[in-house]
C-alpha cells in the first residue's frame, strides 16, 4: 500500500533494468535499513552494477536484493579487497562502536582495490557538542578515518530512521501497545528511502565530493505522536507505555552490552532536551528535488509489517 503521491518517489520493488555496463558500486551493510534501498535503486538505474557485501546472503536473498552478494566480515581485509576489486565507489556502513577498526578495514581495502569514491553513513549527533558518549565518539572517529583515507568522500549524517519504529511491531501486533523511553522526546526521524536516494546520487553523480550532508525528516515527532500516527494509519486503538531509564538500559544491555547501552541512555537524555528535534531546513528537499517523506507516508507503505 502506498501513500497518495508517494509512488513515483518510493518504488524500490520494480524489477532491475537491463543488465548494467557502467561503473560497479559496492554496498556494504546492504541488508540494513538504508543499504537495501541503495542496492535496489542502483539496480533500477541500469547504469551501475551493484555488488553487495553482507554477513548473511540468505537475508539478502529473502529481501530480494539485486546483485552478487559476498558473505564476509569487515575484519577480513583481503576478502574486502576482492569484493571491491574493479569498483568505482563504495557505500560504507558500519554498525558496531566496539569495532572502530571496521571503517579502517573497508577504506584500506577500497584504496588497495582502486576505488575512487566512498559515501559514508554517519549520524547527526556528531555535530552536537554535548554528545560525548561511545556512539558519538565512534562516529566522529569514523568520519576522520574517511577524510584521511585518501579517497574522494561524501558523508551522510542522518537522524533516526523511521524504520526504527519496526521494533514496536511485535508488541503492536500482539497487544496493541508501544513501549518506549522518552515518550515526549521529539526526533526529526527520516525515511531511509530518502537517505538511500541521496546516497545513490552521491555515489553516481558529480558535485558531492568533500561534502557533509545533515539529513533530517520534515517533522519532529515523539514516540507518543508516532504511536498516534500508527493508530490512525492502522485503523486500530494503540496504547503508549512509558518505560523507565532503568528498563531501557536493561533491555539495551541484553541486546548490545553495557557500554553501548550507556551510550544509548545518554542519547535518550539528549533527545529529551531537544537535541534531535531540528527538522529538515531544505538540505534533504534540495538533494531529492522534492519534499522528504513523512512518517504517515512511511507508515502507510509498511502497514503489513505492523498487522
Amino acid at each position: 500500500m502506498t501513500a497518495p503521491g508517494a509512488q513515483a518517489a518510493y518504488r524500490t520493488d520494480d524489477p532491475p533494468a537491463a543488465p548494467a555496463s557502467g561503473p560497479k558500486i559496492v554496498v556494504t551493510g546492504a541488508t540494513g535499513a538504508v543499504g537495501r534501498h541503495v542496492a535496489r535503486l542502483l539496480a533500477q538505474r541500469g547504469t551501475e552494477r551493484p555488488g553487495l557485501f553482507v554477513r548473511d546472503p540468505d537475508k539478502a536473498a529473502a529481501l530480494g536484493l539485486p546483485g552478487p552478494a559476498v558473505r564476509g566480515d569487515y575484519a577480513d581485509r583481503e576478502l574486502l579487497r576482492r569484493a571491491l576489486d574493479g569498483a568505482d565507489a563504495v557505500f560504507v556502513v558500519t554498525a558496531n562502536p566496539l569495532r572502530p577498526e571496521d571503517d579502517e578495514n573497508i577504506l584500506a581495502a577500497a584504496r588497495a582495490a582502486g576505488v575512487r569514491h566512498a559515501v559514508k553513513l554517519s549520524w547527526c549527533g556528531v555535530a552536537d557538542p554535548g554528545a560525548d558518549d561511545l556512539v558519538a565518539r565512534w562516529n566522529r572517529r569514523s568520519e576522520e578515518v574517511l577524510r584521511d583515507s585518501g579517497l574522494s568522500w561524501t558523508v551522510l549524517r542522518i537522524r533516526t530512521p523511521m524504520s526504527n519504529a519496526l521494533a514496536w511491531a511485535p508488541s503492536i501486533r500482539e497487544r496493541g501497545v508501544v513501549r518506549a523511553l522518552g515518550g515526549a522526546s521529539r526526533t526529526a526521524c527520516v525515511d531511509p528511502r530518502d537517505v538511500a536516494a541521496v546516497a545513490v546520487a552521491a555515489l553516481t553523480e558529480p558535485g558531492h565530493a568533500g561534502r557533509t550532508y545533515a539529513l533530517a525528516g520534515p517533522e519532529a515527532l515523539s514516540p507518543r505522536e508516532q504511536t498516534a500516527v500508527l493508530a490512525e494509519v492502522l485503523g486500530r486503538r494503540l496504547e503508549f507505555e512509558e518505560i523507565t531509564e532503568e528498563e531501557a538500559r536493561a533491555g539495551w544491555s541484553r541486546r548490545y552490552g553495557e557500554r553501548i547501552a550507556e551510550a544509548l541512555v545518554a542519547g535518550a537524555r539528549r533527545r529529551a532536551g531537544g537535541a534531535a528535534a531540528a527538522r529538515d531546513e531544505g538540505t534533504l528537499a534540495e538533494l531529492l528535488g522534492r519534499r522528504p517523506g513523512t512518517f504517515t507516508e512511511w507508515t502507510t507503505d509498511h502497514v503489513g509489517e505492523f498487522s
